[in-house]
């Protein structure tokens, strides 16, 4: 083998042995990148996902936050309506009794009501009030039921009867105005929302 071709020999084994190690090289370093990549793409994936969850929530509570305001909205407005409508009610309730106590009925009412107060009296005097717009029923009254001092109060209570037993401390009232506010106080609409109806106690 003359110089020459040793020459041209070890080149051809150096070129061989360069290609080989800048492979191996080159395949390291591709396959570095993957991890890279890979390890990047992960992460990017991570945040992506807590982002999403973060801005999920977020929306979630902004959503619930709106539906609160509504519904205290929406409870306050349904409120206001059924106190106006409790009023109407009662304005009306008002006039029926009104319109009531220029019957006959309303006579027998009173006339019960003062018989049962002084049947509670017993043999203690017992003072009965009327309301001044029936102080022209006062005369009859009286001739019903002697064994009760009958007075025309001061103040309007809307009609029916007060009767005070003073020595037992007692008053017993059967005014249509007290009538009027404990039922008012007790008064509530029943909503069955569920199924569209509505009922009243």
């Amino acid at each position: 083998m003359t110089t020459e071709e040793k020459l041209q020999h070890f080149l051809d084994t150096c070129m061989e042995d360069a290609r080989a190690r800048s492979s191996r090289m080159l395949d390291e370093y591709m396959a570095a990148l993957e991890e890279t990549f890979q390890e990047h793409k992960k992460d990017a994936e991570r945040r992506a996902d807590m982002a999403l969850r973060q801005e999920t929530e977020k929306i979630r509570k902004e959503t619930n936050k709106t539906l609160s305001i509504k519904q205290i909205a929406l409870k306050r407005t349904l409120g206001q309506k059924l106190d106006e409508l409790k009023d109407k009610l009662f304005v009306e309730l008002r006039d029926m009794l009104g319109n009531f106590m220029e019957t006959p009925e309303y006579q027998a009412l009173l006339e019960a009501q003062i018989a049962r107060a002084v049947e509670f009296a017993g043999s203690d005097p017992v003072t009965v009030y009327i309301d001044p717009a029936d102080e022209d029923k006062l005369h009859r009254l009286a001739l019903h039921h002697g064994g009760a001092n009958l007075l025309v109060s001061e103040y309007s209570f809307l009609g029916g009867c007060r009767a005070v037993i003073p020595a037992r401390h007692i008053l017993i009232d059967n005014s249509f105005q007290t009538k009027l506010e404990e039922a008012r106080e007790n008064f509530h609409f029943n909503l069955n929302l569920a199924e569209g109806g509505e009922s009243n106690d």
